[in-house]
């Protein structure tokens, strides 16, 4: 007969992917998160620290709960880095506060992969519209800002803005 489940108990759940691994793998999983674009200064100086001279049980639990701690702190930077960089426009500072008021590093994490990328693109389509309500701008200008705009893909406005305007005369 099975035990019965207590009201406000925690019922222990399978173990952590990381409790079966050996030392080699383990520092196999570290190195991963080295070679991951988004590791920040912490996820970077903990790991390094760990592949030095971390033991199996500081390296399990590192990737178990430390990881995403790391993680979490420098996807905070990342977003306070975008309320200071004078491109971000009204849309990546308004959805950038929101994140911070909110303190989901889940959600932090998800914008970052994905959010980011839209918002920045509503605020290049602002700026764009911007350039194009200036009279004086050149017809070779204005061409490339409305195929810019035809594109309508956030790589394309991005690189307008970053690249293209500049090249056209």
């Amino acid at each position: 007969m099975a035990a019965p489940i207590v009201p406000g108990v925690a019922v222990a759940t399978a173990g952590s992917p990381y409790d079966g691994m050996s030392a080699d793998d383990l520092r196999v999983a570290i190195a991963r998160t080295l070679a991951d674009p988004d590791s920040g200064k912490r996820v970077i100086g903990e790991a390094n620290a760990l592949l030095d001279s971390g033991t199996v049980e500081e390296m399990r639990a590192w990737l178990e709960t430390g990881y995403p701690l790391a993680q979490a702190e420098d996807d905070r930077v990342a977003i306070t880095r975008l309320l200071a960089d004078p491109d971000s426009g009204k849309r990546v500072r308004a959805e950038v506060n929101q994140l911070l008021d909110n303190n989901d590093s889940r959600q932090i994490r998800a914008w970052l992969e994905t959010g980011y990328r839209l918002a920045q693109a509503e605020d290049d389509r602002v700026a764009i519209f911007r350039l194009l309500a200036d009279p004086d701008i050149s017809d070779a200008l204005r061409a490339a800002a409305g195929a810019a705009l035809d594109d309508n893909t956030p790589e394309a406005l991005r690189h307008f803005l970053e690249v293209g305007r500049y090249e056209v005369g």
